[in-house]
């Protein structure tokens, strides 16, 4: 099978039937979560506290709706609207904004206290037009990127690179735009598990955060459950997850059903 950002520039490939048939499928949704809850981790947020955070390749905003549960405030920016236009239907929480990220990321200096990219970041090293040069178009993403960030946030990119080439081209320019960082690579001796993480610092050379083994696994998922139950989250789904969600939209002025004793309620399936 094709690597998709070898079929088309991205605001072609994913037309509205792409855009649905990737927003429905249920591995990719379960995959996508995966993937963001884990760039959430290695992005070092302070706890029991929401932070405004990019969404780089949004698409339809499925990661969107794991910063959402994790408490977070997020703005999306993608090059498709057909993508865009599912994420409005599907009444995500976060301000959305159509946008190629090789033109640069189009905000105030300082405004996010962090970033995340789940699937996109390779595109760009393609030249899907004339004047596409991946090095400038790089440099260009990564140097705005820089700017839009707080002084201490992180930005934490998941990944497919094609070869080891791709991710030198990729990590030199994130270094030449003032990021300190480099790549946390999960499960590395996996075909299938293996992932790729670019972690970006603007706060100074630190260690990168470890990777994740097989072996490690269960210890991660349980920490993650753990630190979830802490912070007193509602689970989701329930009546009090319902509510959290119904006056966050209505503090973001959005129209919202008035609450009521049936709200959550489960009901039972008529036959």
């Amino acid at each position: 099978m094709s690597r998709p950002e070898y079929s088309a520039p991205p605001e072609i490939f994913y037309n509205e039937k792409e855009a649905r048939k990737y927003t429905q499928n249920s591995r990719i949704i379960d995959i996508q979560v995966q993937m963001c809850e884990r760039a959430i981790e290695l992005l070092l947020l302070p706890e029991d506290q929401s932070c405004l955070l990019l969404d780089i390749g949004c698409g339809s905003g499925l990661s969107g709706s794991v910063l959402e549960d994790n408490g977070h405030i997020w703005v999306g920016m993608d090059i498709s609207q057909a993508m865009l236009e599912v994420a409005v239907e599907r009444e995500v929480e976060g301000d959305l904004i159509m946008a190629d990220m090789g033109e640069g990321v189009p905000f105030r200096a300082g405004v996010f206290d962090g970033a995340v990219s789940i699937s996109a970041l390779q595109w760009l090293c393609n030249a899907d037009k004339t004047s596409h040069k991946p090095v400038e178009r790089l440099y260009r993403f990564f140097s705005t990127l820089y700017a839009s960030l707080s002084r201490s946030a992180r930005a934490v990119f998941q990944f497919y690179p094609d070869s080891s080439g791709q991710v030198e081209l990729i990590t030199q320019q994130a270094m030449r735009a003032g990021f300190y960082g480099g790549v946390v690579v999960d499960y590395p001796n996996s075909t299938k598990a293996k992932k790729y993480f670019l972690v970006l610092m603007t706060g100074g050379n630190m260690p990168l955060p470890k990777a994740l083994d097989t072996e490690s696994n269960d210890v991660h998922i349980s920490k993650r459950e753990r630190l979830k139950n802490a912070r007193g989250k509602s689970l989701k789904n329930s009546r009090n997850w319902i509510l959290e969600k119904k006056e966050r939209r209505r503090r973001q002025g959005k129209d919202v059903r008035a609450d009521s004793k049936y709200t959550g309620r489960k009901r039972s399936s008529k036959f």
